[in-house]
C-alpha cells in the first residue's frame, strides 16, 4: 500500500484487508470465529478481515460479530460484509448462553474512556466478564485484547516495554485490564484454553489515533503537549491482522505479544512534521519527559514481519488526509495523559 485511501469507502476497504500471514494463520485454525466486543472502532474491520482472510483461505466458517450496536451503521456495514451481526449487551444476565457456539474467539471487550467516572463498571467489564466468557466457551482458543498501559511508564532510552517485564500499571483502567489478563490467563492454566494475548499500543486509523490528535493540534494551531513526549503507533488494519494471525499462536501459558509499530517517535518532531505539510508552525507546550508509554514489538515483529504501511507513510496518510477534508470520528486518546486517568 503507497497510496492513501481516496474516501471511506476505499479506506474501510483497505482496513480489512488481510495481509498475507493472515490468510495463512486462518488455512491453520479451524472452525467459526466469534468477535465479542466488535462494535468499537477496531472491531467491524477486524470482523471482515476475518471473513475475507477464511475466504482467501478457502476455510468455509462463519464470523459473528457481537456488541449493542449503539448505531445500526456498523450492524449493516457487517451484514453487507458476509459477517453475521448479533447485537447483544454481553454484561446482561443469560447473553452469553444465547450466543452460539465457537471454536474460535476474539475477546475486544473492554472499558478505558469514562473509566475514571464509572470505576465499579470498569472493573466487571475489563475483570468479571471475562471469567464469564471462559466459562461459556472452556475449550475455544481465543485472542485476548489488551493494552499497553499494564506496563506503566518506561524510560526512553530504553527502548520500550518487552512481554517479560513485570506489569506495573498505573490507574484503574490499567489496573483492570491487567485483572483481564489475569482472570484469562487463569482459566488458560486450569481449562487449558489456548490464549494470545495482544498488548496494543495506539491503532491509528485515517480517522481518528495519535497521529491524528498531533495533526489536528497543529492543523488548529493549538498547543501540542510534551508532556509524554514520545509514542508508538500502527496502522489499525495491521493491529487487527496480527491480532488475527495470533490465532493460529495461540498457546498455554498464553502467548502475550506487544502490538504496535516498529519505531519510536518523537512527538515534537512528528509535529514540526506536520507543520511543514500544513503550512503552519506548531506551537508546544509543556516540557518532555525521560520516559513514556512505549512497548518494544520485536516478538511480533518477528512472526508477522514489520507493519505496513510503515510509521512515516501513515503520516503522510494521515496529512493527506487532513487536507483533503477527510472524515473524523472526534474520538482523541488522550495520549498525553501520565497518570493513567481516563
Amino acid at each position: 500500500m503507497s497510496q492513501p485511501p481516496p474516501d471511506t469507502t476505499a479506506l474501510e476497504e483497505a482496513l480489512s484487508r488481510p495481509p498475507s500471514y493472515a490468510v495463512e494463520a486462518m488455512a491453520r485454525v479451524d472452525g467459526d470465529i466469534l468477535v465479542l466486543g466488535a462494535g468499537g472502532k477496531m472491531g467491524p474491520s477486524l470482523s471482515v478481515m476475518a471473513k475475507r482472510a477464511c475466504d482467501m483461505a478457502g476455510a468455509k466458517r462463519r464470523v459473528w460479530a457481537v456488541s449493542r450496536f449503539t448505531t445500526p451503521e456498523a450492524r449493516e456495514y457487517l451484514a453487507q460484509q458476509n459477517v453475521t451481526p448479533i447485537p447483544c449487551d454481553l454484561m446482561a444476565p443469560g447473553a452469553l448462553d444465547a450466543l452460539p457456539e465457537a471454536a474460535n474467539i476474539i475477546y475486544m471487550v473492554g472499558m478505558k474512556f469514562g473509566a475514571t467516572r464509572q470505576l465499579a463498571r470498569t472493573w466487571a467489564v475489563n475483570a468479571w466478564l471475562p471469567g464469564a466468557v471462559c466459562r461459556r466457551y472452556p475449550k475455544s482458543r481465543a485472542v485476548v485484547f489488551s493494552t499497553g498501559n499494564v506496563y506503566g511508564l518506561t524510560p526512553v532510552s530504553r527502548g520500550g516495554s518487552k512481554e517479560d517485564d513485570p506489569p506495573a500499571p498505573d490507574g484503574e483502567y490499567a489496573m483492570s485490564a491487567l485483572g483481564r489478563e489475569r482472570v484469562f490467563e487463569y482459566f488458560s492454566q486450569t481449562q487449558d484454553m489456548a490464549q494470545s494475548v495482544i498488548r496494543l499500543n495506539y491503532a491509528c486509523d485515517l480517522r481518528y489515533g495519535v497521529l491524528v490528535d498531533i495533526a489536528l493540534k497543529v492543523m488548529e494551531n493549538r498547543p501540542v503537549p510534551l508532556e509524554m513526549g514520545y509514542l508508538n503507533t500502527i496502522w489499525q488494519g495491521a493491529a487487527n491482522a496480527m491480532a488475527l494471525a495470533s490465532l493460529a499462536h495461540a498457546d498455554t501459558p498464553p502467548l502475550i505479544l506487544n502490538v504496535t509499530g516498529s519505531r519510536t517517535l518523537r512527538v515534537r518532531e512528528v509535529a514540526e512534521w506536520f507543520g511543514e505539510r500544513f503550512g503552519a508552525p506548531p506551537r508546544f507546550e509543556g516540557e518532555e519527559s525521560a520516559d513514556a508509554l512505549l512497548s518494544d514489538s520485536s516478538r511480533a515483529l518477528a512472526l508477522f514481519g514489520r507493519p505496513q504501511p510503515t510509521e512515516e507513510q501513515l503520516m503522510a496518510w494521515v496529512a493527506e488526509w487532513r487536507l483533503r477534508g477527510g472524515a473524523l470520528l472526534n474520538k482523541p486518546t488522550h495520549f498525553e495523559s501520565r497518570d493513567g486517568r481516563f
